[in-house]
C-alpha cells in the first residue's frame, strides 16, 4: 500500500493527532468564550449532529435481525456493559495504588462503560446471516444518495476533540505525565488482548452453541468501544469539567489500538473461521 493510500485510509487517526497539536499551538481559538464558541457550536450543534447522524446511518432492519439472535445479542451486551466495566473497576482498585495519573484512571473506567460502535449491528447481521431486504423509503433514499455519514461524524468529532484539548492547554495547572500515558497505552493493549482471548475461549468451548461466525462477532463487538458516541457522551456528562481532556485520553487511545489489533488479527481469524466452517461442512456431508 502506497503512502498516500495509507494516509487516506488512516486519515481520522492522523486527524486526531493534528487537532491535538493544533490545540497545543493555539488553544485560545477553541476555548470556551473564544472565536469558535464551543459552548454553542460544540455543546449544542456538534453533539446533536453526532447522535442524529449515527441514528440515520443505523439500519433498523439490521438491528431487528440482530435482536432475533437473542443468545448472541445477550452475550455481547452483558459482556460489554456489565462484565467489562466491573472487571476494569476491580483492576483500577489495584492501579490506584500506583503512580498513574488518577484522571487517566477515571478515563479508563469511563471507557469500560462505553457502548460498542454503531457498526457492530452490521457485524452481527453478517455473522448471523440476517436479511438485508425490506428497506423502508428513507433507507432506500439514503442508500441511493449514499451520504458520507462516517466522514461527517469523524469531522465533527475532530472538532469536539480540538475544543476539548484547547481547554486543557489553556489551563497551566493541568499536566499529562509521559510515564502515566505510556502506562495507560500498555494497560489498554493488555485489556483488549486479554478480553479478546477470553471471549474467543468462551465462545469456542465444546459445549458452546456459537458458530464460528458468532465467535467473530463476539470477539469484536464485545471488546470494541465507540469513539464516535463516546466523546460526545463525555462532553455531556463532564461538561465544564477542567480535567475532561485527561478523562478523554484513554478513549482516544482505545480507538486506534482496537483498529490496529483488528487489522493484525483479521487475516488469522478469517482463516480460522473458514477452516472451522469447512470442517463443519465435511462432517455434515
Amino acid at each position: 500500500m502506497g503512502l498516500f493510500a495509507r494516509i487516506r485510509k488512516e486519515w481520522f487517526i492522523i486527524g486526531i493527532v493534528l487537532v491535538i497539536l493544533s490545540a497545543k499551538v493555539h488553544p485560545s481559538f477553541g476555548v470556551r468564550g473564544g472565536p469558535l464558541k464551543p459552548e454553542v457550536t460544540v455543546s449544542y450543534v456538534a453533539v446533536s449532529l453526532i447522535f442524529f447522524n449515527s441514528g440515520l446511518s443505523l439500519k433498523t432492519e439490521e438491528l431487528t435481525s440482530a435482536l432475533l439472535h437473542v443468545r448472541l445479542h445477550l452475550f455481547v451486551q452483558s459482556f460489554t456493559l456489565v462484565f467489562f466495566p466491573v472487571s476494569v473497576w476491580l483492576l483500577l482498585r489495584v492501579l490506584a495504588l500506583s503512580s498513574i495519573d488518577q484522571w487517566l484512571l477515571q478515563g479508563l473506567q469511563t471507557v469500560s462503560c462505553m457502548p460498542p460502535p454503531v457498526s457492530s449491528a452490521v457485524i452481527l447481521t453478517k455473522a448471523v446471516g440476517g436479511n438485508e431486504a425490506c428497506r423502508r423509503f428513507l433507507r432506500d433514499f439514503l442508500d441511493r444518495r449514499k451520504p458520507p455519514f462516517g466522514a461527517v461524524s469523524s469531522c465533527v468529532l475532530l472538532m469536539i476533540i480540538y475544543t476539548t484539548f484547547c481547554d486543557t492547554f489553556s489551563n497551566p495547572t493541568i499536566e499529562l505525565e509521559p510515564s502515566s500515558l505510556l502506562s495507560i497505552v500498555l494497560i489498554i493493549f493488555l485489556i483488549q488482548m486479554g478480553f479478546m482471548m477470553l471471549t474467543f475461549t468462551f465462545s469456542t468451548r465444546s459445549n458452546s452453541s456459537f458458530s464460528p461466525a458468532d465467535t467473530v462477532a463476539i470477539m469484536f463487538c464485545s471488546t470494541h468501544k465507540s469513539l464516535t458516541l463516546g466523546i460526545p457522551m463525555l462532553k455531556i456528562v463532564f461538561a465544564g469539567f477542567e480535567h475532561l481532556s485527561l478523562i478523554s485520553v484513554p478513549l482516544l487511545i482505545y480507538h486506534p489500538v482496537q483498529i490496529l489489533l483488528g487489522s493484525v488479527l483479521v487475516p488469522s481469524i478469517r482463516a480460522w473461521m473458514t477452516s472451522r466452517q469447512k470442517a463443519h461442512y465435511l462432517d455434515a456431508v
